[in-house]
């Protein structure tokens, strides 16, 4: 102690520190107290009638060679070394005015040897969650469950001169309902154990405020299990992680300033669901790989916009720790991807996305997650967030576990989660990956390998509840997004509202319309006709759900082929045929997705360890395909009949659905106004001369679109641009018109004026 120091000792001399039970000393040190904050840090001492105001102090500084407390008038007072790195000192305190006991601000000075360093002291600091967020945490409705869990900056009241603006820190919490003990280690700590964390009672929930951790500081939860074993375990929520294969979390204080008000009014002020939806799906890390977040922004951001999508769908880019999963694996739930930069890159990639005018779909995975050790299987030394119950909790053929979606606090991280990157990162829409494995018990399971639900039945009735939520709190907090379903079975209400009985989603993936257009087109020209139904069929169910009609990622991997590949005959009648296809899918009754590659009519199948195919573009053929994408985006957004009534049967009618013989379909599609667009597709490889086609109206015609134009890289087959109708009835209607219909070709006609 200074000189100065003992001048300002409060008459009566300095109390002795209560002593502590050896036990309780053991189990702070060892890891194993709920109660830390009962031991460590300021506490009041009694001194007597007339002995003044104090404080002990203990803190924990395990194989430290000397430890003094300089309090905010820069006395020392040097601690004693009690026990098991227990040090402990009394040092001065006050009162205010209501003769409350005040704890004093105080430093910790810590020699190891020859290194001396200084640091606040956790232990000083109340909570950082209160009652209400525990109250919602327990309840499973904490809206906003990222500003409370996890690692949160923020900023103390202080009275030390050197702290005028307040005491910066982190705050840490972690839901570890069973756990025995929780430390906090990492950079700050030298990843050490001298930080258990408290225990907030019933709620499950661990926290700690730690003053002088900031952004950047790496760090991980030591969680000691039911079963009295330690573990690592990354953050759940946390908002940065090590690049992988590191597993590390990382503090993360986005600085990020938004530029992209104007998208955000408008995307408030208008359906979604309704207006013109065009996406290209895209994984980053192979589009033009060794690009990061800012790159990406700026060369993604004016290709998209060049070919006339209106959004692009990312393929996940929640943390996985394996790039083979295609980030499908996740283990860091709240935290983009760090292989492409830091989260506010991903803010801009985002932010410049929106500014050139193009919406931003996620994939998202609430369905499962792997097993790695250091993420969320058996959190706490039981299953946490994986449902107890095997024939429930595990996903064996993906070797993952399954959500237990009827926990409170496991479905509330998952319904933050979904708002977490609607709200922070401004996502136009999240893609629900393999909803047909939540809502089904049954889903990939054998015979005695399930547990009926509570009415005996197969349906998953928690996840059901769980879906019907998110999509009620991502629509009611985020207006004009989008919530689309991975779904692959005939589940009814997809798309329905919750309040009429539905799950609530805003568009349904098509997986029936994309298995059987893709298993026609691969057939040969000559045995189609065998196989007419197979693009009809859709039809028939098309207006039972919003449909979105897509051709993924999984269709053009793993032995499958790339689109060009999976048409027959030589290449230019497999070029022909994805353009003939392109066109039928853009001009079906839905909305539509094209994975990346599919363009430029990439002829390997994608591998995401490999980059686009982009020199195919010095290719005529290849080039063609890329611009007739563009040209169809450009007709299907200026053509309200391509989009307007995408889910009203009113807005289609067959003109021929049962020309078979000539490998040929017909329809019309009309706008809310009744305005026609008239579509004829051939997918024979040999052209129609002098086909007659029904037609809704009488009058001329524009041809204005023709997959087999010459600028494409076709043969130039069609009809000089205007088709002219004669008053010769054919397959009922009064109207009619003789066309030449090119080969793998298809046309859109549209009255002219």
């Amino acid at each position: 102690m200074t000189s100065g120091a003992s001048s300002r000792v409060p008459p009566g001399g300095r109390p002795a520190a209560p002593a502590v039970d050896p036990e309780v000393l053991t189990a702070l040190t060892h890891g194993t107290t709920h109660d830390p904050h009962a031991v460590l840090g300021p506490h009041p001492v009694e001194a007597g009638p007339d002995g003044g105001v104090w404080a002990v102090v203990r803190v924990l500084r395990p194989l430290a060679d000397e430890v003094v407390l300089v309090t905010a008038d820069g006395d020392e007072h040097p601690a004693r070394h009690d026990a098991a790195g227990v040090w402990t000192a009394v040092v001065p305190a006050s009162t205010g005015a209501d003769d409350t006991w005040h704890a004093p601000d105080y430093r910790v000075r810590t020699r190891y040897g020859d290194d001396v360093r200084t640091a606040d002291d956790p232990y000083r600091f109340w909570p950082t969650l209160g009652e209400t967020d525990l109250h919602l945490i327990g309840e499973g409705r904490h809206e906003e469950l990222w500003r409370v869990l996890g690692a949160n900056p923020r900023r103390y009241p202080s009275t030390h001169p050197a702290e005028e603006d307040g005491v910066t820190g982190t705050a840490f919490a972690v839901w570890a309902p069973n756990a025995r003990g929780v430390r906090l280690v990492g950079d700050h700590n030298r990843w050490t154990g001298v930080h258990p964390m408290r225990s907030l009672g019933a709620s499950g929930v661990w926290e700690l405020f730690v003053p002088g951790v900031g952004p950047g500081t790496r760090y991980k939860f030591e969680v000691l299990g039911a079963d009295r074993v330690w573990r690592a375990k990354a953050d759940p929520l946390a908002k940065g992680t090590e690049v992988p294969p590191a597993t590390a979390s990382v503090v993360v204080d986005s600085t990020y300033v938004w530029g992209d008000d104007d998208w955000i009014q408008a995307r408030a002020a208008h359906d979604p669901h309704s207006g013109p939806l065009s996406v290209y799906e895209v994984h980053l890390g192979s589009w033009r790989p060794g690009l990061g977040y800012r790159e990406l922004a700026d060369e993604l951001a004016a290709y998209v916009t060049e070919q006339g999508f209106t959004h692009i769908e990312l393929l996940p880019v929640a943390e996985h720790p394996f790039g083979g999963s295609w980030g499908y694996q996740v283990t860091g739930y709240y935290a983009p991807t760090a292989r492409f930069g830091h989260p506010d890159d991903f803010r801009h990639l985002v932010d410049t996305l929106h500014r050139a005018g193009v919406g931003v779909l996620l994939d998202w995975v609430p369905a499962h997650f792997p097993r790695d050790e250091f993420a969320l299987a058996r959190f706490d030394g039981t299953p946490t967030y994986e449902h107890p119950d095997p024939r429930r909790g595990e996903q064996r053929d993906w070797g993952t576990y399954v959500f237990d979606f009827g926990r409170p606090e496991v479905r509330n991280f998952l319904v933050a989660n979904a708002s977490y990157w609607l709200d922070e990162f401004h996502a136009d829409g999240l893609r629900v990956d393999a909803v047909a494995s939540m809502l089904y018990l049954d889903y990939s399971r054998e015979p005695g390998d399930w547990v009926p639900n509570v009415h005996g039945g197969r349906e998953n009735l928690e996840a059901i509840a769980f879906l019907r939520e998110a999509n009620t709190v991502a629509y009611g907090r985020h207006p004009g997004v989008l919530m689309i379903a991975e779904e692959s079975t005939a589940f009814p209400g997809v798309t329905r509202p919750v309040d009429a009985g539905g799950l609530g989603f805003g568009l349904k993936w098509n997986m029936g319309w994309m298995n059987d257009s893709l298993r026609y087109v691969a057939e040969d020209p000559m045995y189609r006709r065998y196989h007419h139904h197979e693009l009809t069929f859709s039809l028939v169910y098309a207006f039972s759900e919003q449909y979105l009609l897509p051709v993924s990622h999984d269709e053009v991997v793993h032995g499958k082929g790339s689109l060009l590949r999976k048409m027959p005959g030589d290449r230019w009648k497999q070029l022909a045929g994805v353009r003939a296809f392109l066109a039928y899918q853009w001009t079906h009754p839905g909305k539509q997705l094209l994975f990346m590659g599919c363009e430029l009519a990439q002829d390997a199948e994608w591998d995401e360890a490999s980059g686009l195919d982009w020199w195919l573009l010095d290719d005529p053929g290849h080039a063609g395909v890329q611009r007739l994408v563009r040209d169809l985006n450009a007709l299907y957004r200026a053509t309200p009949a391509l989009w307007e009534r995408d889910f009203d049967p009113a807005g289609f009618e067959w003109l021929d659905a049962d020309d078979a013989d000539h490998d040929t379909l017909s329809w019309v599609r009309r706008d809310g106004d009744g305005r026609p667009v008239v579509v004829v597709v051939n997918f024979a490889g040999v052209p129609h001369e002098h086909y007659r086609l029904a037609m809704p109206d009488g009058g001329d015609w524009d041809e204005v679109l023709n997959t087999d134009a010459e600028v494409y890289g076709g043969s130039g087959v069609g009809n000089l641009g205007r088709v002219r109708t004669t008053p010769v009835p054919h397959k009922g209607r009064r109207h009619s018109a003789t066309l030449r219909v090119p080969p793998l070709g298809a046309l859109v006609l549209r009255p002219a004026g």
